[in-house]
């Protein structure tokens, strides 16, 4: 490569999202034949086991990521998919925290005028409870889950390969943002994360093209998904109005208040600039 020449980018198109379904759907289904062998072999189930539950969530997703690098960035790039996950300073933090909160809090009261009743929406959530029930009452396992595997994982995937691809082939970023967001949301399978997942990869989305580092849309996805699992250990549920006993509307506003208050900061008092890696 030339001295001057223009390090090559790669971009996310249709060839980069079936690289990352199919990726994730042969890692899968290696790992289903695995039970399949224990269940004739030894005659064990491991579908609804922990370990089971842990392997196959990182196995989806390393599978997608494998393939988009194989498959997608090496061949336009010459060189293996890299992220930068460098810190920042303090006051940074300061920013973004208060920010998720506030859009956390947000998210909350808009999530909560979903029906959760009627011909429709009722079969949906009582298959979606059941179907969450399925997974895991052990704590341990679901801080490993959502705390750690889904914040690191599903941001290299949507922020760090489909947001930054978009960028790269000459998308405004704003509209890049906002599609691996809705992306983002519609993996969830249903409407009541739907609108969270949206709401707050807008967020995810904002500080990562902003400070060009995936360390703190981790770090914020980690923070929500730990709030939740909080929530949802000692009060049965993943509201801050319920557990706390205050109006969902005196939720929405203290969410409007900082989520205004501290993204005006971060945007236009605090300028964060940092080169990608």
């Amino acid at each position: 490569m030339a001295e001057n020449s223009p390090e090559k980018k790669y971009i996310f198109d249709w060839k980069g999202a079936f690289a990352l379904i199919g990726g994730m759907i042969v890692a899968t289904s290696l790992v289903s034949l695995l039970n399949v062998i224990s269940i004739f072999i030894f005659n064990v189930n491991l579908q609804y086991t922990d370990f089971y539950l842990v392997i196959a969530n990182a196995a989806g997703f390393l599978g997608a990521i494998f393939a988009f690098d194989y498959f997608i960035a090496r061949p336009q790039t010459g060189k293996n998919l890299n992220f930068n996950f460098s810190p920042t300073n303090a006051g940074t933090y300061l920013l973004i925290f208060p920010m998720m909160l506030g859009m956390m809090f947000i998210a909350e009261f808009i999530t909560g005028q979903i029906p959760i009743t009627g011909p429709f929406f009722g079969k949906y959530y009582e298959f979606f409870s059941r179907l969450m029930e399925q997974m895991t009452n052990d704590k341990a396992t679901m801080i490993v889950l959502a705390v750690i595997m889904a914040p690191i994982f599903e941001e290299i995937v949507f922020r760090g390969i489909i947001q930054k691809g978009l960028i790269n082939k000459g998308m405004n970023p704003a509209t890049a943002i906002i599609i691996s967001s809705v992306v983002f949301g519609l993996v969830h399978g249903n409407p009541w994360q739907f609108v969270g997942a949206v709401l707050l990869g807008c967020v995810l989305g904002l500080v990562y093209y902003k400070t060009k580092s995936l360390l703190l849309p981790v770090l914020l996805h980690a923070f929500n998904n730990l709030c939740s699992s909080i929530l949802i250990f000692y009060g049965d549920t993943e509201s801050f109005a319920e557990v706390l006993h205050i109006s969902e509307w005196i939720v929405l506003g203290i969410g409007i208040l900082l989520f205004t208050v501290f993204y005006y900061l971060f945007t236009r008092k605090y300028r964060v600039h940092y080169s990608e890696k």
